[in-house]
C-alpha cells in the first residue's frame, strides 16, 4: 500500500497555480506559470496565492532601489483564503477575517523603528505586507519579533502606526483588500483612483496593474 501523501505532495501532484481568469489557461496552466505565479523573493510555502504586489519587482529593479538607497526588508505572510473571501454580512463589521501565520524577522523590526526614528518612510509592497506590519505594532508603532497569528482586520476608521505608503494592485468590490486600500488612501480617492483604472482599461486579480499610494 503505497503511503500517504503529504499536503504539499497532493499540491504538487495536482494543484494548479491561480491564474487570474483572463488568463485563458488557468484550467490548463503551463509549466513555466508555477514559476511565474510567484514573487522573485519568495522563500517558505504556505500561502495560498501570490502577494500580487511583488509579481511587480524583478531582480534588476530590486538593485536599482538599492542603488538608489532604498532599504529593502522582508517577512511572511502565509495568505489563506479568507483573505479573498468577499464581504457578504450587511456591515463590515460583521465580517470575520481570518487569522493568517505571519514571521516578523528581528532585522526588519529594526529597520522599521531605525527609519522611523530617522524621519524615513516605511513602504510596505502589498496589502499582507501592510496587514503584518500594523498587526505586529504596538500603540508606539514598534514591531514585535517573531512568528504569531494575525487577525488584524483593517477597515476605514483604522489608525496606521508602521506604514507610510503603499504600492499595491486593483483589488476586487466587496473585497478586504480593497477595504484596506480605502482605509489608507480615504475612501473617495480610492474610488477616483479605481474609476481611472475601470476607464483606461487597466487589469485587476493577480496579473494586473499596481498603483503607489504616497
Amino acid at each position: 500500500m503505497e503511503a500517504p501523501w503529504s499536503v504539499d505532495e497532493l499540491l504538487d501532484r495536482h494543484g494548479l497555480p491561480p491564474l487570474p481568469p483572463y488568463i485563458d489557461r488557468h484550467e490548463a496552466p503551463k509549466p513555466e506559470d508555477r514559476e511565474r505565479y510567484q514573487t522573485v523573493y519568495a522563500v517558505s510555502r504556505g500561502s495560498v496565492a501570490a502577494p500580487t504586489a511583488g509579481l511587480h519587482f524583478t531582480p534588476s529593479l530590486l538593485d536599482q532601489l538599492r542603488s538608489a538607497g532604498v532599504e529593502i526588508h522582508r517577512l511572511t505572510l502565509h495568505v489563506g483564503p479568507g483573505t479573498f473571501r468577499p464581504i457578504t454580512a450587511l456591515s463590515v463589521e460583521e465580517h470575520r477575517l481570518a487569522s493568517e501565520t505571519a514571521v516578523v524577522p528581528a532585522e526588519t523590526a529594526k529597520a522599521v523603528e531605525r527609519a522611523r526614528s530617522e524621519g524615513r518612510r516605511v513602504i510596505a509592497v502589498g496589502t499582507t505586507t501592510t496587514r503584518t506590519l500594523e498587526w505586529s505594532a504596538d500603540a508606539n508603532g514598534r514591531l514585535r519579533v517573531g512568528p504569531g497569528e494575525a487577525d488584524l482586520f483593517i477597515r476605514p476608521g483604522h489608525r496606521f502606526r508602521v506604514v507610510d505608503a503603499l504600492v499595491t494592485n486593483f483589488h476586487l468590490p466587496r473585497s478586504t483588500l480593497l477595504l484596506l486600500v480605502s482605509a489608507f488612501a480615504g475612501r473617495e480617492l480610492v474610488m477616483k483612483a479605481y474609476a481611472h483604472a475601470v476607464a483606461s482599461g487597466y487589469r485587476f486579480y493577480s496579473y494586473g496593474d499596481a498603483m503607489l499610494i504616497l
